[in-house]
């Protein structure tokens, strides 16, 4: 039996890149991606606000062929962002710090340890709202969360609050650019691939952080010799 070269390339889906998952899978694809990076461990990778912002863009316009209705666009984005969040708490609260510590992924190590920074200085409300908008830690705080034995209506409250705010208003930023520059379709992918590269500063910085704080931990060891 015969088969369609352009059926098995237009089969193939680039997990890392928002416009190939919203073509494959369509606003239930949100749904999907935001639930395993927010609940799963194994979903950190996954570009979270890129794909948020740019399926606010794909109801204002069509390219190549995608083209999405934002009130389905936002639910599924509720859905899969709380949902993900409540079930990474209870997987933390089930498995505890050596589920994270056990791991052998570097960024999963340093975005436990910040999460559990953010929880230690911000508080529970703050820290959980705040960590929704910064990549890998809010892969990892909500089971965080749940190790630390944070309040489960606390957690529940706050991470509803945090959801809401980083998944409507990501997907309205996208949206209204959207609506504000005329073609906007013309320039999706430079807007796309700015959107990658904001996305990633927190990371950036998480891990200039990271080497400052090492520096600074070894320099007096080093300073006695």
């Amino acid at each position: 039996m015969a088969h369609d070269p352009t059926a098995l390339i237009n089969l193939a889906v680039n997990p890392l890149d928002a416009t190939s998952l919203l073509g494959a899978f369509g606003a239930l694809g949100i749904a999907a991606v935001l639930f395993a990076e927010t609940g799963l461990l194994v979903g950190f990778f996954l570009p979270g606000d890129s794909l948020l912002f740019t399926a606010g863009l794909l109801c204002t316009t069509t390219k190549n062929g995608i083209h999405l209705n934002l009130g389905l666009v936002l639910v599924c984005a509720v859905i899969g962002a709380l949902a993900g969040a409540q079930v990474g708490y209870v997987i933390g609260q089930k498995g505890g710090k050596p589920l994270l510590a056990r791991s052998k992924n570097k960024h999963i190590v340093q975005g436990a340890v910040r999460a559990e920074e953010i929880l230690t200085k911000y508080g529970h409300a703050k820290a959980i709202v705040i960590g929704r908008f910064i990549p890998v830690v809010r892969t990892v705080l909500n089971p965080m969360a749940g190790a630390l034995n944070v309040p489960v209506r606390t957690f529940t409250l706050w991470q509803v609050i945090g959801g809401l705010v980083w998944t409507i208003g990501v997907t309205l930023a996208g949206y209204a650019l959207g609506n504000t520059i005329p073609s906007i379709d013309t320039y999706l992918l430079p807007i796309i691939a700015l959107i990658v590269v904001v996305s990633l500063i927190p990371i950036a910085l998480e891990i200039m952080r990271s080497r400052r704080t090492a520096t600074t931990s070894t320099t007096p060891s080093e300073s006695g010799k």
